[in-house]
C-alpha cells in the first residue's frame, strides 16, 4: 500500500496509531487536529486519500465533504465519528464519502478499506447537497456491530429503486427504517404512504393508493398478513407500475420464506418485494445499545416534559438484563412511563421493575441443556442476521474477538453484580483467575462497585 494520506482527528492517540499503521504499512502521512489545516492539504494537492473524524474543533468533518469534492474530484474520504446512529452513516453516504466507520473502529478492518481506497479510481460524482429536518427525534441508535452494518446498508439503497422488504419483530423499528430510507432519498419531497390489506380492496382500492402515492413512496404494513387474494391484488398492482410509480416498501414480522415454502405466501409476490431484505435486530440482541436507547429516551422526556430523570445502576444492570419482548417500543413507554410516575431524579430497580409489571428479568433455567440450547440458538440467530446484514460479502476480519467481547462483557458485569463486587468471588464463579479477571476488567472497561451482597 502505498500514496499519501491526510489523517484529520481530535483526538492525539488516534492520529498517532493511524500513522503507525499507515507508515509501516509504506505510506506517507500528514496529520492534523484541524479542518482548516486539512482544507488547506487538499487545496495544495496534496494527498491521496483523506481519514477524518466528524466533531473536530474548528468545524464538522461532514459538511466539508461537498467542498473537498469541489476542490478534488475523485480524492476519496473515509469517515470516522463516535456519533454512531443511523444519520451520521446516511449523512456521509449523501456526501459522497467512500466509506464510513464508526468509532472504535476495528484498525486492521480501516487499513484494507485504505488500501482499496488508495487502489480505487473512484468515479467523478457530483456532491448532493441534501435539505434534510434534524434528526434528533429519531431513535435509531446504536454502536453495535450489527446496528452499524443496517445503517450502511440503508445508506446504500435509500437512492436507488430497489423494492425493499424491512424484517423484524414488533416494536424493533422497521416503519422507522422506512421513513428513513424515504426522508433521506430523493423522493423526499414526494408522499411517503402506508398501506395495509384493507387499503387495496378492489380496482378502486389500488388506483387511489397508487394516486395518493404519486412517485413518493408505498410502504405495505405487515404483509405476511395478507390473505390469499389481498396477494393476488398486490401482484397485479405491482405488474402495472409504471415510470412514475412509487418506490414499494414492505415490512414484516413473519419469515416469508418460511411461508412461502408452505404455501402461505405466493412466490412471485415474495420476490418482487425482496429486492433488497433489511433485518432489524431485536433489541435483546444488541443489549449494548440498550443505555444509548435510554438515554435518548430520558433526555427526550427532559426537552418536551422538563423532566430531568437518571437510572440508578441497578436500573441500568435491569434494563440490560431483561429480554425486552416489546423491543424498543416497550423501552420508549416504560420509561415514557418513569418520567410521570418516579418521584426521585434517580429512577431505582424497584421503580422499573414495577413499570415492567412485575416481570423479572433474564431468569435461571431450571432445565439446564434447555436453556443452553435457547442460549445457542439466539446466539446463532443473531450472527447469521449479522452475516446477511453484509449482503454477500464477508463482515470486516477480526469478528471472533469483537464478537466474544460483545458475550464476555454482560457476563462479567452480570458476575460481579451476583457476587457485590467482590473479585475474588467473582472469579470464583467464572471459573478463572483472579489476574485474569482483574486484566478483563481494565481491558473492558468495567466500572466495580465494592458492596454486601444479600444472597
Amino acid at each position: 500500500m502505498d500514496g499519501t494520506v491526510l489523517v484529520a482527528d481530535d483526538d492525539r492517540t488516534i492520529r498517532t496509531v493511524l500513522t503507525q499503521a499507515l507508515t509501516r504499512a509504506g505510506c506517507k502521512v500528514h496529520a492534523t487536529s484541524s479542518l482548516m489545516t486539512l482544507m488547506r492539504w487538499v487545496e495544495e494537492g496534496k494527498g491521496d486519500l483523506v481519514i477524518s473524524d466528524v466533531m473536530m474543533p474548528d468545524g464538522n468533518g461532514l459538511e466539508v465533504l461537498p467542498r473537498i469534492g469541489q476542490l478534488r474530484p475523485g480524492l476519496p474520504v473515509i469517515v470516522i465519528s463516535a456519533q454512531n446512529t443511523i444519520m451520521t452513516a446516511i449523512q456521509a453516504a449523501e456526501a459522497e464519502a467512500y466509506d464510513y466507520l464508526p468509532k472504535p473502529f476495528d484498525l486492521p478492518d480501516l487499513m484494507k478499506r485504505s488500501a482499496r481506497a488508495l487502489d480505487l479510481k473512484r468515479r467523478v460524482a457530483k456532491p448532493v447537497i441534501v435539505a434534510r429536518e434534524p434528526g434528533d427525534d429519531l431513535p435509531l441508535v446504536g454502536r453495535t456491530a450489527a446496528m452499524q452494518a443496517l445503517y450502511r446498508l440503508v445508506a446504500r439503497v435509500m437512492n436507488t429503486d430497489l423494492a425493499v422488504l424491512i424484517t423484524g419483530e414488533s416494536g424493533t423499528g422497521k416503519s422507522l427504517i422506512a421513513r428513513a430510507i424515504h426522508d433521506f432519498s430523493d423522493r423526499r419531497a414526494q408522499p411517503f404512504l402506508v398501506a395495509q390489506a384493507g387499503d387495496l380492496a378492489g380496482v378502486e382500492g389500488i388506483a387511489t393508493i397508487l394516486a395518493r402515492a404519486r412517485g413518493g413512496s408505498l410502504v405495505l404494513d405487515e404483509v405476511a398478513d395478507f390473505d390469499e387474494d389481498g396477494q393476488a391484488r398486490l401482484v397485479r398492482m405491482l405488474d402495472m407500475l409504471g415510470d412514475h410509480a412509487p418506490r414499494i416498501m414492505s415490512t414484516s414480522q413473519a419469515d416469508l420464506a418460511q411461508r412461502m415454502e408452505a404455501g402461505r405466501f405466493r412466490k412471485d409476490l415474495f420476490y418482487r418485494l425482496g429486492g433488497v431484505t433489511i433485518g432489524v435486530p431485536a433489541l435483546r440482541e444488541r443489549v449494548e445499545d440498550i443505555p444509548l436507547l435510554a438515554e435518548h429516551f430520558l433526555g427526550r422526556g427532559e426537552r418536551e416534559m422538563s423532566v430531568l430523570r437518571r437510572l440508578s445502576n441497578d436500573a441500568r444492570n435491569l434494563l440490560r438484563s431483561y429480554p425486552w419482548p416489546g423491543n424498543v417500543r416497550q423501552l420508549e413507554n416504560t420509561l415514557k412511563r418513569l418520567l410521570v410516575t418516579s418521584s426521585e431524579p434517580e429512577i431505582s430497580a424497584v421503580e422499573l421493575e414495577s413499570a415492567l409489571g412485575g416481570a423479572q428479568a433474564v431468569m435461571p433455567s431450571r432445565g439446564g441443556a434447555v436453556e443452553g440450547e435457547r442460549l445457542s440458538a439466539s446466539v446463532r440467530g443473531h450472527l447469521k442476521r449479522y452475516f446477511d446484514l453484509h449482503e454477500g460479502q464477508l463482515p470486516p476480519p477480526g469478528i471472533y474477538d469483537r464478537i466474544l467481547r460483545e458475550m464476555e462483557l454482560p457476563l462479567i458485569e452480570i458476575a460481579l453484580d451476583a457476587t457485590g463486587g467482590n473479585q475474588a468471588k467473582c472469579a470464583d464463579l467464572l471459573g478463572i483467575n483472579r489476574n485474569t479477571l482483574r486484566k478483563k476488567i481494565t481491558d473492558l472497561d468495567i466500572s466495580v462497585t465494592r458492596r454486601r451482597k444479600l444472597m
